[in-house]
């Protein structure tokens, strides 16, 4: 890679695979959804740098889930990165997602870009928060790296999408992460998960981006839990040494008719 090419990541989330190859999120097979992601990232090839698996991996929390998940992915090759979301076991992660190209590691660079990734989930909650402990690492990692762009990934989105259900179990102390990010204008993006639908907002100068899941989309702008029809999907960012960045959404051709019943805590 040279100084002025950028580093090709693909944030993918909310996958919701299961111990049981068969089973499904609101009618959709999560497994055959992810699969059909799987097909499209094979397509860019070898343009990837890293994938960023941004939260709720899992749909049980199971250890087989993320079993799973490492088989789907090895034939990829393709270096991995992980945080947890509100459907995560964090242990269970920690346990099984450490072979061949995963890595543990939160904070790292690449391509002339930091990355920082932050666990936002609250044990048999829905909601996010970062935790005094949390925040202090965040802030201690800003300190010590020096003044490369830099991009942070967390489950909970630290903004609302105009959804009352969803907006509900956003992050819950968003003002707490903004009182550190603002002192660090090195602070390009903020990626998050959870929201299952494509989403961005400004904050001052730093650029926060929702992604669509690689399974069921959620409906914008919806009072209650409402499914939308768009096709499962990932973002596709290509991030350049002089903090330029570019992004894309790259939806995949599935369909499957869903169970269209009320849902809650997702």
């Amino acid at each position: 890679m040279s100084d002025t090419s950028p580093v090709s990541i693909a944030q993918i989330t909310d996958i919701h695979l299961f111990a049981d190859d068969n089973q499904e999120l609101v009618g959709m097979p999560t497994k055959d959804s992810f699969c059909a992601v799987i097909e499209q990232l094979k397509k860019l090839g070898s343009e990837l740098d890293l994938l960023l698996l941004t939260g709720d991996i899992s749909g049980d929390a199971s250890l087989e889930s993320y079993e799973n998940l490492q088989n789907l992915l090895h034939p990829l090759q393709i270096p991995t990165y992980s945080l947890p979301g509100n459907h995560d076991c964090a242990i269970a992660m920690e346990e099984a997602l450490n072979l061949r190209l995963f890595s543990r590691r939160k904070s790292f660079e690449r391509g002339g870009w930091n990355f920082i990734l932050l666990n936002s989930s609250v044990p048999e909650q829905v909601y996010g928060y970062l935790s005094v402990e949390t925040l202090d690492w965040l802030d201690s990692q800003l300190v010590i790296i020096d003044e490369k762009p830099t991009l942070i990934a967390v489950h909970h989105p630290p903004f609302l999408v105009n959804s009352r259900w969803l907006d509900s179990s956003s992050l819950q102390n968003a003002e707490d992460f903004f009182a550190i990010i603002d002192g660090y204008p090195q602070v390009k993006l903020v990626i998050c998960g959870h929201i299952h639908q494509e989403f961005q907002y400004q904050r001052h100068n730093v650029h926060y981006l929702g992604t669509p899941s690689t399974c069921i989309q959620f409906q914008p702008n919806s009072t209650d839990f409402a499914l939308d029809n768009q096709q499962p999907g990932f973002r596709h960012f290509k991030l350049y040494p002089n903090g330029h960045w570019e992004s894309r959404i790259e939806r995949v051709p599935y369909f499957y008719p869903l169970e269209l019943l009320p849902g809650k805590g997702y």
